[in-house]
């Protein structure tokens, strides 16, 4: 069998919540041995979200799968020297606590360098290891507020909205994936590990192309465009005669073949839509010509006469529906795992697909403490260190 892509690294989570930990994730995915740390009284804070499976929260087992937990308490002088020893063996270290936090422990980028100069160490925060906010806690509403994206989420003269997705923190998780693989590439070529600094802020400013690029040849602030698309027309939902459908027409090449389905032709040689620019400019004269055709028929008449011309669009689907899609269950996005205590469950599947070494789900999310001892054995810790440790509640 050929191994995972990952196979051999191993990567130490001293983060929680869900931007380090979804990082972690998908490290393990790939085939790294990822250690997870959490406190003895509880563990990781996620451990708590609901909705539960006889006992266990589902949303933990989602992002945690992939990985052993070992229990320590790191303020306390035992425990500190066993999360050191584990860093002193990572190829990744990874934590999202507060800035000055690691370093206050003696886990910080210095410190654990001085134990592993070739480290690739990964900071995850709100705002940054530098500038006037990096002290401050991170927060994945407070992030896409501050980032400008929930002033462009909402209808024109609605309230500014969150998305209620936490790509901030589901972000950042990624773009910490990306920096420890290019610092890993890196290391293989220079035997030099480094720092990764990632923030919940920065993420969505990264994603904000368009608006970005508007605010800059203009000068002035993206307004919120409800459906409607910032360089496209018609590119947004429209209300059919029994759900929603969503049309990807802005492109030139699809305008005449959408007046002609949805029998306007005359707004062909309207001049307020005969380009891209205009259509954008009038979309709101655009839309309420439009919507009154789409409530003729239901959803799938439109989508097949769409689809039959190679016109872009598609269903609006409710999350049972994303999961009974048969491609979705083709890609495997939904995987069941046998976890100790929640029995039978599903988990996302994994959303890259990688010809030689593809990601697995190889073990269900660790109950907590579930792999204390197998990992102080791996450190050298004996069976009556351990006992001594427990009875002493550093583990």
């Amino acid at each position: 069998m050929t191994p995972s892509a990952l196979a051999g690294l191993r990567i130490l989570d001293l983060s929680s919540q869900l931007s380090g930990p979804y990082c972690t994730m998908l490290l393990g995915d790939l085939g790294a041995d990822v250690i997870k740390v959490e406190h003895p009284a509880g563990g990781d804070n996620a451990r708590l979200m609901a909705p539960r499976v006889n006992g266990e929260s589902a949303p933990f087992m989602t992002f945690n799968r992939n990985k052993r937990s070992i229990t320590v308490d790191v303020k306390s002088p035992d425990g500190l020297a066993i999360v050191r020893r584990l860093a002193a063996r990572a190829d990744v270290v990874l934590e999202n606590w507060r800035p000055g936090t690691a370093a206050r422990l003696g886990l910080g980028y210095e410190d654990v360098r001085a134990l592993n100069p070739r480290v690739v160490y990964c900071s995850i925060s709100g705002f940054g290891q530098t500038g006037p906010y990096a002290s401050r806690g991170g927060f994945d509403r407070i992030a896409q507020g501050m980032s400008g994206l929930m002033s462009i989420n909402g209808e024109e003269d609605g309230a500014p909205l969150v998305v209620p997705i936490p790509i901030s923190d589901i972000g950042t998780g990624m773009f910490g994936l990306i920096g420890i693989l290019a610092a890993l590439a890196y290391r293989d070529r220079t035997g030099e590990g480094q720092m990764i600094d990632a923030s919940l802020l920065e993420t969505p400013i990264a994603w904000s192309v368009y608006e970005a690029a508007y605010f800059f040849a203009t000068g002035q602030a993206p307004a919120r465009l409800g459906q409607g698309h910032r360089t496209n027309a018609p590119y947004q939902a429209f209300r059919t005669a029994d759900g929603w459908i969503n049309l990807g027409g802005g492109a030139q090449q699809f305008w005449r073949d959408i007046c002609r389905i949805l029998d306007v032709e005359r707004l062909l040689d309207d001049p307020r839509f005969t380009t891209p620019e205009l259509r954008v400019k009038h979309r709101a004269e655009l839309e309420a010509l439009l919507q009154p055709r789409f409530l003729t028929q239901p959803s799938s008449v439109w989508l097949e006469r769409f689809e039959a011309v190679g016109v872009p669009a598609g269903p609006i689907l409710t999350y049972d529906q994303v999961f009974a899609d048969p491609h979705v269950k083709a890609r495997e996005m939904a995987l069941e795992v046998d976890h100790p205590r929640a029995g039978r469950t599903r988990v996302l599947g994994i959303p890259f697909k990688l010809s030689r070494t593809p990601g697995a789900v190889r073990r269900p999310a660790p109950t907590l403490g579930q792999h204390t001892d197998e990992v102080l054995r791996e450190l050298g810790y004996n069976e009556a260190m351990i006992g001594d440790l427990r009875a002493r509640k550093v583990v």
